[in-house]
């Protein structure tokens, strides 16, 4: 795939920020199931009149991050297709309008705009990179409207806009530091994609291995996209850290992993640990140049419980015996879920309905229990440390006790004091 031409952060939000204004109604107050009008900052066009709902789906189905967004958009068009089988969400059918963000941020912000004031969706669920998610936050906060938001990121936020099913940096970054240190890791070598998430990530894996005695031996970033590693991976190696820390993105980590091999090194020699490759990206990458190596994330394919079981099988009878799952596809397919327990719970398909409903809800997830924090709009979620096997699946080395609340802003770190 090629790169996609890239615009400096603050140029991509700033149009973001534009894409908010004239972001008035295509009618009306925003109407709740029932008929009646809720008082919101931003007026809405949603139609509850009918026997249908319409919601959005915005993933790249195009560009550099399609590799990981594709089948996102699967899980999440499985979990409607369930939700419709099972009557639906207040008795109203699903109806799906799909966009393309093209991974390209404003893009995004272009799109997420068409779906609430052009389409009128109830809520729109979908963005990867956290470069997609900062282009749509104003749009949706300038609507009113809800975003969720299926994919681990740097934490040090919270919109009331916005709905995290994906881990937030204690629930994914923090325990994957743990493991390495726990393991023997003094020295980590940095490599990441350059946007957002990594740069922000690594300045919280920078603090961490600050407070806890650890070296950073170096720290490069890629553009998205990117696909020659030589100049990188040579300094990996000639830095012989105990460890690497990889928050690249996209098809970028294909290179890197086939650079990596051709360069010695392997998971004996210097492990890495990825917080952004899952069993989707592993097939993408090659198994050779990635087994044994180490993940983090929430959810993986061999999670054995009878929810995962159903989910699993149900993926794989809609898309095929040799499709996989993976933890952003699983947080999509829960992020649906939950949407329709707060609007069942709120009796309405309104914004604040569901923000004001939101706190406590719960559900069976195919990663275990998940419980939504109505202040901070994330999700406490399970941390699981995993190492990719020779068939290309990924088997958990370490879990979590149990589901761990998250912290976006790390208040509960004396280290992290400052980073936000």
């Amino acid at each position: 795939m090629t790169a996609v031409p890239r615009r400096p952060i603050r140029a991509t939000l700033a149009l973001a920020a534009a894409l908010t204004m004239g972001l008035s109604a295509c009618g009306g107050a925003k109407v709740s199931a029932d008929g009646t009008a809720a008082a919101n900052n931003a007026a809405s066009c949603v139609d509850t009149s009918g026997d249908s709902i319409k919601i959005g789906f915005l993933n790249s189905l195009s560009g550099t991050m399609a590799i990981s967004e594709k089948t996102v958009n699967d899980s999440l068009n499985l979990a409607a297709e369930e939700i419709n089988a099972g009557g639906g969400v207040l008795g109203k059918k699903l109806q799906v309008v799909t966009e393309d963000g093209a991974s390209e941020p404003t893009k995004f912000a272009e799109k997420a705009r068409k779906l609430i004031t052009a389409d009128c969706t109830a809520a729109v669920f979908g963005g990867w990179t956290s470069a997609s998610r900062k282009a749509m936050l104003p749009v949706f906060e300038g609507a009113n409207s809800l975003l969720f938001y299926p994919v681990q990121y740097e934490g040090l936020e919270a919109s009331k806009n916005i709905f995290y099913s994906g881990a937030t940096t204690n629930q994914q970054i923090i325990p994957a530091l743990d493991y390495l240190r726990e393991k023997g890791a003094k020295s980590l070598y940095l490599v990441g994609s350059d946007y957002v998430f990594p740069r922000t990530a690594n300045k919280i894996i920078t603090a961490y291995a600050k407070e806890h005695g650890m070296e950073i031996k170096g720290e490069e970033y890629a553009p998205l996209g990117h696909t020659d590693f030589s100049t990188i991976v040579g300094k990996v190696r000639s830095a012989n850290a105990d460890a690497v820390f990889n928050t690249l993105n996209g098809d970028s980590n294909v290179a890197f992993f086939k650079e990596y091999r051709n360069a010695g090194l392997t998971a004996d020699t210097m492990p890495v640990m990825s917080v952004s490759i899952a069993e989707e990206e592993v097939g993408g990458i090659g198994v050779d140049n990635v087994q044994n190596q180490l993940v983090a994330w929430n959810y993986y394919e061999t999670v054995d419980s009878p929810q995962n079981r159903t989910f699993v099988q149900a993926f794989k009878a809609k898309y095929g015996q040799n499709r996989v799952t993976s933890d952003p596809m699983e947080a999509a397919y829960t992020s649906l879920y939950l949407w329709k327990a707060m609007v069942e719970k709120a009796g309405a398909f309104d914004t604040a309905a569901i923000q004001n409903a939101a706190d406590g809800v719960t559900f069976d997830a195919p990663e275990g229990k998940v419980t939504v924090n109505g202040q901070n709009h994330h999700i406490a979620k399970t941390a699981r440390i995993g190492k990719i096997n020779g068939t290309g699946l990924i088997d958990s080395v370490w879990t979590s006790p149990g589901p761990i609340d998250p912290d976006p802003y790390l208040t509960t770190y004396p280290w992290a004091k400052g980073l936000s």
